[in-house]
């Protein structure tokens, strides 16, 4: 188990350097390798090099036997692969078996979107007179005019925006960076909250915890997700169109609306900043949707 364990730590420095995943994947690597670990130690298997095909397939069946979802199970085949695949270039290993594994097909889920008269009526309940008014305005512009994550969202600094040709740096999974436009709604939006809003709550800060991060909390501190999430939580309250909201619906919303309006897949892709463009082609299935209502509603012989 201690070279097993060696293994282990080689592949999590390899994930760190050189791939440079965030922690949380890094953490969700190891559980999901122990958990293997720990199989193969039941079943009296001494070294990774003696795991066959059969060995794979009894551990896939315990899985299921723990009722695992589809999803799960293929993230955790995904990590041994990739986990062999490590090892077999370290020559630690002769060959892959899981290499010889298909992956259970995921369960497509058609995303969320709001609708425009939904996304108007969010748009007038910020008390625009006030600063947290101004901040959850600028937020709300920021999401949908820019379609990026909510963690994305907290993570912008005063100097990623340029407000000259109107784009925002955004530093995205993985570390890597890549630029966003923005639109009119959002340029007004926020030079509003900078120049007043954020002022006013930034001045409740001490000298020495003051900081660039854009968007802060009521006591000036940086906005976190789960602040964002509470955010547009309340501003639902204040409207009956809407029943529930998840913050990565603005993404959604962003890309759905975009495809509508005659968008190319390539370009949403990059402004989403999916690596494949497999991520971003859910979207086509809005899509369909849409275009299917429109056609059963005006072809004169739909």
């Amino acid at each position: 188990m201690e070279k097993l364990n060696k293994y282990l730590t080689f592949f999590i420095e390899y994930l760190q350097i050189e791939k440079n995943y965030s922690q949380l994947t890094i953490v969700t690597y190891e559980a999901d390798i122990k958990d293997f670990f720990t199989f193969i130690k039941k079943e009296a298997i001494d070294t990774l090099q003696q795991v066959t095909y059969t060995d794979i397939r009894l551990y896939l069946t315990e899985l299921h036997k723990r009722s695992f979802a589809r999803k799960t199970i293929s993230r955790k085949i995904s990590s041994l692969r990739s986990f062999y695949h490590f090892l077999m270039r370290e020559k630690h290993v002769a060959e892959n078996p899981f290499s010889l594994v298909s992956l259970p097909k995921k369960e497509q889920k058609i995303p969320q979107f709001l609708f425009e008269e939904e996304l108007e009526k969010l748009f007038t309940i910020s008390d625009i007179a006030t600063p947290l008014g101004q901040r959850n305005q600028a937020i709300l512009e920021v999401l949908y005019g820019t379609g990026i994550r909510v963690s994305e969202c907290c993570g912008i600094r005063l100097e990623d925006l340029d407000f000259s040709v109107g784009t925002v740096l955004v530093n995205g999974k993985g570390g890597k960076q890549r630029y966003v436009p923005f639109g009119s709604y959002a340029h007004e939006a926020l030079e509003q909250y900078i120049a007043s809003g954020r002022e006013i709550l930034m001045a409740k800060l001490k000298q020495t915890e003051k900081h660039s991060y854009l968007f802060v909390n009521n006591r000036g501190g940086a906005l976190t997700v789960g602040g964002i999430q509470y955010i547009l939580n309340e501003l639902i309250k204040k409207t009956s169109t809407i029943v529930h909201i998840h913050p990565h619906m603005f993404r959604h919303t962003f890309a759905t609306h975009l495809l509508n309006e005659g968008a190319d897949m390539r370009s949403v892709q990059e402004l989403l900043g999916h690596e494949h463009l497999s991520s971003t082609q859910i979207y086509t299935h809005v899509t369909k949707d849409h275009l299917k209502r429109i056609y059963m509603t005006h072809h004169p012989r739909a």
